[in-house]
């Protein structure tokens, strides 16, 4: 079955009872969806115990230039792995291409060119990604466990991260406090 090639370049907002707690009021970054799964970078929540010059400091990479930014929780999945959407004005070993939007790399030389001061002009950083298996993320599309927009990058890089969620049902002309985790009976 092929996957819709929307979701490439999208965010995908949690619908609320989504039904797993760790992507409750989630804004999941989708950078792959094929036939063989899809592989996404949560934006939507900050991980609380580490910023980006500790983070570089493990890796044996000199903070210089870079701005102590939060990282975001990228996801359940390797949450020790560090990935880095950022504007497609750098690119560099690893990196690739979000449909046009933006660029994903996981690779320590877009943390060098940071510390530099010669990275891209505007970037997040995350540790882990979401993964889904072929067809895992089609089921619970059609579940209506998550509602896709358009990666804008106002909404990726300009827009609090408390606020992407609301702000990304906003874009789409739905108002949050109308969404129920209830169905209806008639």
């Amino acid at each position: 079955m092929q996957s819709p090639p929307f979701l490439v370049g999208q965010l995908l907002l949690a619908m609320p009872g989504i039904g797993d707690s760790r992507f409750e009021r989630a804004v999941i970054a989708m950078c792959v969806h094929d036939e063989n799964g899809a592989l996404g970078i949560g934006i939507g929540s900050l991980v609380p115990e580490i910023g980006l010059h500790a983070l570089m400091r493990q890796l044996d990479v000199d903070p210089g230039q870079a701005p102590d930014a939060r990282l975001h929780r990228g996801g359940p999945v390797e949450p020790h792995r560090g990935f880095v959407i950022h504007s497609d004005d750098w690119g560099g070993e690893g990196s690739i291409d979000v449909a046009g939007r933006w660029r994903l790399t996981a690779t320590l030389d877009i943390l060098r060119a940071l510390a530099e001061g010669r990275g891209p002009t505007r970037w997040l950083a995350a540790l882990g990604y979401a993964g889904w298996s072929a067809g895992q993320l089609d089921a619970e599309m059609a579940r209506h466990g998550w509602f896709g927009v358009p990666g804008d990058d106002a909404l990726i890089f300009d827009e609090r991260v408390s606020q992407r969620w609301t702000a990304g049902y906003a874009a789409a002309g739905i108002d949050t406090r109308m969404l129920s985790a209830e169905s209806g009976h008639a």
